[in-house]
């Protein structure tokens, strides 16, 4: 018998890209994917470590082609990038690496122009290793921006070593502890399908997005939302 193809979550991406993504703009921790987009969208690669550097952090990924960046930043805050300057920011699976969701998605609004588009991917709790995780409520990541991701770090990293890497109690706060030090970059946070509707949705009262969210999908083990600033 033939063996079927596999399912590949890059076919959707380009798919919802091709009507979203053109002009000039940056994607946000490229890596080993890349968004694939049509010859109208020129595209910068940012990325919080240079080439060598990402290859010292992720070396699971030795045997894989990765994106040189072109900028190095935090996609967080996008300091070298002036504001209202680009056409759009394309983030895959950066946004639940982010300690403040809100503050991040504020600082995207601005850098991007009317008309401009935030395209992300998020991983599916309920498809990934954080499917043994709570959803964040919308009140948590209110806090985050409010009084600062720190006082919730110490949790975020203990949630981790227990819930995903699943260590029995002392081992999991030595690991967070040890994570911690490291700065390592975790998933702070974690939504399924429906806690990720109503955070985005929520999210864009909240920080008074200028514009609405435009498509909303699921595609294989992540969700792909795109917002649309209208002025």
């Amino acid at each position: 018998m033939a063996q079927q193809p596999q399912p590949d979550k890059r076919i959707l991406r380009a798919q919802i890209a091709a009507r979203h993504i053109q002009g000039d703009g940056i994607e946000i921790g490229a890596l080993g994917t890349p968004l694939n987009v049509q010859p109208y969208a020129r595209v910068k690669y940012l990325d919080r470590h240079s080439l060598e550097d990402l290859r010292k952090e992720y070396p699971e990924m030795a045997q894989r082609a990765l994106v040189k960046p072109d900028i190095i930043d935090s996609g967080e805050t996008l300091d070298s990038i002036p504001d209202g300057s680009l056409d759009f920011i394309v983030a895959n699976h950066f946004l639940e690496h982010c300690q403040n969701l809100l503050g991040t998605l504020r600082t995207h609004a601005r850098k991007i122009r009317p008309n401009g588009r935030l395209f992300y991917a998020v991983p599916n709790r309920d498809f990934t290793f954080d499917r043994h995780r709570p959803v964040t409520p919308f009140a948590h990541l209110v806090q985050d921006d409010r009084d600062g991701p720190e006082l919730a770090r110490d949790q975020h990293y203990l949630e981790w070593a227990s819930l995903v890497a699943q260590l029995p109690p002392g081992e999991a706060e030595k690991h967070a502890a040890e994570l911690k030090a490291k700065n390592y970059s975790i998933h702070y946070h974690a939504w399924d399908a429906r806690a990720l509707f109503d955070t985005m949705a929520r999210a864009v009262d909240y920080i008074e997005f200028p514009g609405f969210v435009a498509h909303f999908e699921l595609n294989l083990h992540e969700i792909i939302c795109v917002l649309v600033r209208t002025r």
